[in-house]
């Protein structure tokens, strides 16, 4: 019996480390984790958005929810979360890259000392950031933002009662947060960049300026595709940016984003449904503007072409 039971469990240890099995092996804990965490509340959310969801009462409804989608503040949502995507775009694929660029140059001292810097925002929970931003950019006087406007001659202003400041205030928490991380993609991938290719270009009589466009750029290409998309899908999804100045409502909406929108209708208003329609919704924007960005990048194209 021990010999037939050892013969067995030395079957079994062969089965599991064949070379068929173990990648399954290795890969099951994400597949797991994607199926319980991702793929079921996503088909719960998208079969929640055809429901009228009341406590112990369920109902179909049909497309009746994606029908009160379609409403002023739900376009005030999408154009403040689309500007907020385009300006966070802008600043956290390109301002990184030169930071990055500045930080890998030997000309750069104390470099870890500013790395360091850069990436400890992206550690700070973000509701104590927002209550610092908060007190920075006060409506009051004795606020620091206002008070370095005062002393060059400028009226205070306040600053989370505006569309314009509303949005400032977003984007520049977003970018304080995130700025750091993309650095660090960035410093990743020039440390694969051949310096033959730069002494070639001194050789060749290149600027700084030549050298960072021709020799740096084209090898930053996948890495500037992965920043953009990860920038984009974030901007969509910005909730955090906005609950933390305005937390319920903010005047005018002038702070509401999409995610911020299903928040409000699904959560606070007890509107499941309504609120699983707009996820959905948000959803599928989300997957048209990064196919249409993976396009435009080139980013399905084969290494070969």
């Amino acid at each position: 019996m021990a010999n037939q039971s050892n013969a067995q469990n030395n079957r079994v240890m062969k089965f599991l480390n064949s070379k068929k099995v173990v990648p399954y092996i290795l890969v099951s804990p994400f597949i797991v984790t994607f199926i319980v965490l991702t793929l079921y509340p996503a088909i719960q959310a998208f079969i929640m958005s055809f429901q009228r969801i009341l406590p112990g009462q369920t109902e179909f409804i049909g497309l009746s929810n994606y029908r009160r989608v379609l409403s002023p503040t739900f376009y005030t949502a999408f154009q403040n979360t689309t500007i907020y995507v385009i300006l966070t775009t802008l600043i956290l694929v390109t301002v990184p890259i030169l930071l990055a660029a500045l930080l890998n140059s030997k000309a750069t001292k104390y470099s870890t000392f500013y790395r360091a810097s850069l990436f400890i925002p992206s550690l700070a929970s973000i509701i104590v950031a927002g209550t610092v931003f908060r007190l920075i950019f006060g409506e009051t006087d004795t606020a620091l933002a206002n008070q370095v406007i005062t002393w060059f001659g400028g009226e205070p202003i306040q600053w989370q009662y505006q569309s314009w400041s509303a949005m400032f205030l977003m984007v520049i928490l977003s970018s304080w947060r995130w700025m750091g991380v993309n650095v660090m993609y960035y410093l990743a991938a020039l440390q694969n960049v051949p310096p033959e290719l730069y002494e070639s270009a001194d050789i060749d009589g290149a600027s700084t300026v030549q050298k960072f466009f021709y020799v740096t750029i084209p090898h930053l290409k996948p890495i500037i595709t992965f920043v953009t998309t990860i920038t984009i899908i974030n901007g969509f999804r910005m909730f955090e940016e906005s609950y933390v100045f305005w937390e319920a409502n903010s005047p005018g909406n002038i702070g509401l984003s999409m995610v911020g929108y299903m928040y409000d209708q699904g959560v606070q208003r007890n509107d499941m449904g309504f609120g699983a329609a707009i996820g959905v919704i948000v959803l599928i924007i989300i997957f048209i503007v990064s196919i249409i960005q993976l396009k435009f990048t080139g980013a399905f194209k084969r290494g070969d072409e």
